[in-house]
């Protein structure tokens, strides 16, 4: 009885009058890091203006025409050939909008249009800036030593027949085989070079690759032109413009 009385005892001496049991020992304070949290706010803030940005730039759309299969310079451009679709607008580019489309009518193709182009203003030009009246365009596929090396839109030049058939011609005293060029016969006197090809133009063409060239001439001569340009027996030869 006695060594469990002083045991208690000693339990009793051990916790002070009014110490509260189980305190956790004081800890030091927390280090606060503003530039860190100031830091953060700048990217939340950052991140919601380029969201809003976006959403803004998305709203920015515009309907215009897209064509759907090939054109050809100087065709007008069929209703068969176009769609709808949105895209981002850009005061940079001179969109053809939909809402334009009635007006298509009125125009035709200033270049080849590939399928799958966006229109834009520079693809057309008014039909009433088109052929003349009482001319034609003719289409010719020339070879090197038909043409002058330097031949570019809106040059004038005169056509000739080369080849077996123009010495034929000469022969029986066809019209037009005068003109300093041995047994060649003219067949136009004057035309313009409308369209030159793409295929190393200026004489850049070698062998025997064939260069595309389109030239407006009076409606009368181009029958003869025609044919002589289906043989392959034409040749352009370069004079000065009119006033020149």
């Amino acid at each position: 009885m006695k060594i469990q009385e002083r045991t208690g005892a000693a339990h009793g001496r051990g916790l002070a009058p009014g110490q509260p049991v189980g305190d956790r020992l004081p800890s030091a304070p927390r280090e606060r890091k503003p530039a860190l949290a100031a830091l953060a706010v700048l990217l939340i803030l950052v991140g919601a203006l380029g969201a809003t940005v976006l959403v803004l730039r998305a709203g920015d759309r515009i309907e215009v025409i897209k064509i759907t299969q090939n054109v050809t310079a100087g065709k007008p451009i069929p209703s068969s050939a176009v769609e709808s679709v949105m895209v981002a607008e850009d005061s940079g580019i001179d969109y053809v909008k939909y809402n334009q489309l009635n007006l298509l009518g009125n125009y035709r193709a200033t270049t080849d249009i590939v399928k799958g182009s966006l229109l834009v203003g520079g693809m057309l030009t008014e039909k009433s800036k088109g052929l003349p009246d009482g001319k034609v365009l003719v289409g010719l596929s020339l070879k090197a030593g038909q043409y002058p090396q330097d031949l570019a839109a809106g040059d004038s030049v005169s056509a000739y027949r080369v080849g077996d058939a123009a010495d034929k011609g000469s022969a029986t005293g066809s019209a037009g085989a005068s003109g300093g060029t041995g047994g060649n016969t003219l067949l136009v006197q004057r035309a313009r070079v409308q369209i030159v090809g793409s295929t190393g133009g200026g004489g850049d063409s070698v062998g025997s690759a064939d260069y595309p060239v389109s030239v407006l001439v009076d409606q009368g001569d181009a029958a003869a032109l025609t044919q002589a340009a289906a043989a392959g027996e034409v040749a352009l030869v370069k004079v000065p413009k009119s006033g020149q």
